[in-house]
């Protein structure tokens, strides 16, 4: 196949996939991943797309490598982050088991919980305040204490979470893509949330619509690897994923029989 001919179809599956990676076109387009992987540096160069560790995204796909403060998250979404949270918090029962992940979707998710007498592991100091207040039986992972997103994180953190096994999870993202996952950019988070979600029964990642156009370095798991509650979707063609469940921002959530 000749070089601009794979500059298209490249740019094209780009278009329709907004992220791709190298081995679904080196078999897309029977072409080495060698050959791939100049073919998509070429084309950053030009600014046609963005390459980015694995593959390529869309223009319009953000690719971020730092994480924002705690306090500036708050004011972002927060309508939609509310109704995710409403959503997942009618998820709990008595007799659960729960990890809380650190976030501030996850931090919206403590806002929400009215069931008492299930147990939650978190390592965050925020959200285990907040649990603690409500008369929630809460216990902190030990560790490193992150300052930009106030998480536990580190060796001690790990060695904790190898005791534990949970009912259910709930975990925050920066980036969801069905073909790179979960991601967020610091490494010592991504084992956290890896480790925490391996220890799990049932996963599920509360995720703003937003996160959906944004890819970090570090993947923590697979797009099939959790139940994801998120907004209204815009972008059709996520909708044919069954691990997504839409939300109505703005309103409180019920629980539906899918997501049980």
């Amino acid at each position: 196949m000749l070089t601009e001919k794979r500059y298209e179809d490249i740019l094209k599956l780009v278009d329709q996939q907004r992220t791709v990676t190298v081995t679904n076109l080196s078999e897309r387009l029977g072409a080495s991943e060698s050959t791939i992987r100049r073919d998509l540096l070429a084309l950053d160069r030009m600014g046609k797309l963005v390459r980015v560790h694995g593959g390529a995204t869309s223009i319009d796909c953000q690719y971020t490598t730092k994480d924002l403060k705690l306090d500036e998250r708050y004011g972002m979404s927060m309508t939609e982050k509310r109704a995710i949270a409403s959503y997942a918090a009618a998820l709990i029962k008595p007799d659960d088991f729960v990890y809380v992940d650190a976030g501030s979707t996850t931090e919206a998710l403590c806002d929400s919980i009215t069931e008492t007498y299930a147990t939650y592991v978190t390592n965050s100091i925020a959200i285990a305040s907040k649990l603690v207040s409500k008369g929630c039986r809460t216990i902190v992972l030990g560790g490193e204490l992150k300052d930009l997103t106030r998480a536990m994180v580190g060796p001690d953190a790990l060695e904790v979470l190898a005791k534990y096994h949970f009912t259910k999870g709930f975990w925050g993202t920066n980036g969801a893509s069905p073909e790179y996952g979960f991601t967020t950019p610091d490494i010592n988070e991504a084992d956290i949330k890896r480790r925490s979600m391996e220890r799990c029964d049932t996963c599920y990642v509360l995720c703003d619509v937003s996160k959906f156009n944004q890819i970090s370095p570090v993947a923590f798991a697979a797009f099939d690897d959790a139940t994801v509650i998120t907004g209204h979707l815009r972008d059709e063609r996520l909708k044919g994923h069954e691990n997504i469940i839409e939300t109505m921002e703005g309103r409180d959530a019920r629980v539906s029989q899918h997501a049980i």
